[in-house]
């Protein structure tokens, strides 16, 4: 079942990007909070990887699938301790999360439109994070992923919420 709803999220999350007109300006388009919304948008901060750099990720298509293409910035951050804020997007039932998604803006915001693999980050920790409609911080190992079979781009491993 978790893979199911895993699945099905990364794999709309996909499809809604893939839609997206050539050319969008960065910081506008899917998975960019828009400054119309009236929920406030993740407030800058200096510790956490920024969401342009992973935004900013190309792709190139190898049958029939869409693959990264990592800059060296994105690069960089592989195998490394980082830390990532976002919105959290639980992948089972309950309070307490184990393994969800970040996304770069809420599942509540009306005016926002949600982003594809680029805007997302699977998370798995160590122990249970309370689910919360606010942003959410935690630290982990970070990987890029060249060719997940769900689609996805980054993942954080053995991860702590940070304040």
């Amino acid at each position: 079942m978790r893979f199911a709803v895993f699945a099905a999220a990364a794999l709309s999350a996909c499809a809604a990007w893939a839609q997206l007109p050539a050319g969008v300006p960065q910081g506008t388009g899917a998975g960019v909070h828009s400054p119309a919304s009236p929920i406030a948008p993740l407030p800058q901060r200096g510790d956490v990887v920024p969401w342009s750099v992973l935004t900013a990720v190309a792709t190139r298509n190898e049958k029939n699938r869409l693959l990264p293409v990592f800059s060296k910035d994105q690069l960089a951050l592989n195998q490394k301790p980082q830390r990532v804020q976002g919105f959290m997007m639980p992948l089972e039932a309950g309070e307490k999360q184990t393994h969800f998604l970040l996304s770069s803006v809420p599942l509540t915001c009306s005016f926002c439109q949600a982003g594809g693999p680029e805007s997302m980050v699977e998370v798995k920790t160590k122990v249970p994070v309370q689910y919360t409609l606010d942003p959410v911080t935690v630290e982990g190992k970070f990987a890029t992923l060249a060719d997940d079979p769900y689609g996805l781009y980054y993942r954080v491993t053995d991860a702590v919420a940070v304040k």
